[in-house]
């Protein structure tokens, strides 16, 4: 054995490095420990904060007590193993154009322990009885009759005709605006979606009509002015009726999604507010094609919003909550909020059906001759709900 003075040199500075090395990891590592503890402490802090923000029964002092280990957390619904989640779309409080009525109208049912999940969505025009009153309204209105009783009543009356139709539980309800859902979609980095041709909507978001010109109002809608002849007082007419017709501005500045909405064929990363004039589009289709592109986008967003790579990237979990602050509201309290993200990851992978209400020829609903000035609505077919509480019971 060689134990010079040359090599003994040698062999302590060789152990003084390998200390340092492992002292430098210890520092980085535990570093990162620190960001990582600090970052989720910031996240968890935040997410209760927002959690306590959209819900509209509170329940801080709850949340606490079910957080205790031994303490029953248990879901409305989950013992009967089936949980049904109404989802509301909106412009949002203060906004033009309708800004309490719902555009969107979807029921999402899960089965955890049979691994199963099932999206329904109902036409906005659907007519019916307003909870409490006697008065006949478009399903869409509901909500909107409820809050002017008082905040969270809206999410109340939507549960009740929703569960009245549905033959179901509704147990929780969550409506989001489109200021929320734009966000979102763009804190989630866009969403997928495959499209066979270009998606046009040409007329829905033009604005005003009025009748065509030379200057100003150049873009035929497609729809007329009548004007009816004149009747002089003796009851003869000196003027047959006309029809003027009519065109949207040329200028589509300002207007919503530009005017007139394209996207092009193949797939396509949409953003907050392409996916939102997407899942709006319906005055060139339908308001039944425009329900299967919200739960194609619904799906989309879920799977973004759930996944891992997003679950643990600081910035976008950070981002998502700050969509869902001032534009989510629901009647769940935090911890069953808690409790219901727990359950849903816990599903694997389900296969989910998708049902749209509608009236074609296997349709469950039908446009009626007389609608008593209504405008154009929607009944469920024999004039009972039995065949759509049997869609919902059979779907899942």
């Amino acid at each position: 054995m060689d134990i010079s003075p040359v090599n003994n040199e040698k062999s302590f500075k060789e152990d003084g490095k390998k200390k340092f090395y492992r002292k430098r990891w210890f520092k980085i590592t535990l570093t990162i420990l620190l960001i990582l503890l600090i970052g989720g402490c910031a996240i968890g802090w935040k997410t209760g904060y927002i959690l306590n923000k959209i819900s509209t029964t509170g329940g801080i002092f709850e949340s606490l007590i079910k957080s205790i280990p031994g303490v029953s957390n248990e879901l409305k619904g989950e013992k009967d193993g089936r949980i049904n989640l109404l989802l509301l779309g909106m412009r949002g409080e203060g906004m033009e154009g309708g800004s309490l009525l719902a555009d969107t109208i979807m029921v999402v049912s899960i089965k955890p322990q049979e691994n199963k999940a099932s999206i329904v969505s109902i036409p906005r025009d659907f007519y019916v009885t307003v909870p409490g009153t006697n008065s006949q309204q478009k399903i869409n209105a509901v909500y909107y009759y409820g809050e002017e009783k008082g905040r969270g009543k809206g999410l109340e009356d939507m549960k009740t005709i929703i569960g009245e139709i549905s033959g179901q539980s509704i147990h929780y309800a969550v409506s989001i605006n489109f200021k929320g859902f734009t966000e979102l979609v763009d804190s989630l980095g866009g969403v997928q979606v495959h499209l066979d041709e270009q998606f046009t909507e040409p007329v829905q978001f033009m604005g005003i009509e009025a009748r065509c010109d030379d200057t100003t109002f150049t873009i035929p809608s497609g729809n007329y002015q009548e004007k009816p002849p004149v009747r002089r007082k003796n009851g003869t007419y000196y003027a047959n009726s006309r029809k003027f017709p009519l065109c949207f501005k040329k200028n589509a500045e300002g207007l919503e999604c530009g005017g007139v909405f394209q996207l092009p064929a193949g797939d396509i990363n949409l953003s907050g507010e392409q996916a939102l004039c997407y899942v709006r589009s319906r005055a060139t289709t339908s308001d039944f094609d425009r329900a299967r592109r919200q739960q194609e986008v619904i799906k989309q967003i879920k799977e973004k919003a759930l996944s891992i790579g997003t679950l643990t990237d600081f910035n976008k979990a950070n981002a998502m909550l700050d969509s869902l602050g001032n534009n989510v509201r629901t009647d769940m309290k935090p911890w069953e909020m808690k409790r219901f993200f727990e359950v849903y990851q816990g599903i694997s992978d389900p296969q989910i059906p998708q049902k749209v209400l509608e009236n074609s020829e296997e349709g469950m609903l039908y446009v009626p001759e007389e609608t008593n000035g209504a405008g154009y609505i929607l009944l469920p077919r024999g004039d009972t709900y039995d065949r759509i509480r049997e869609l919902f019971k059979s779907i899942i």
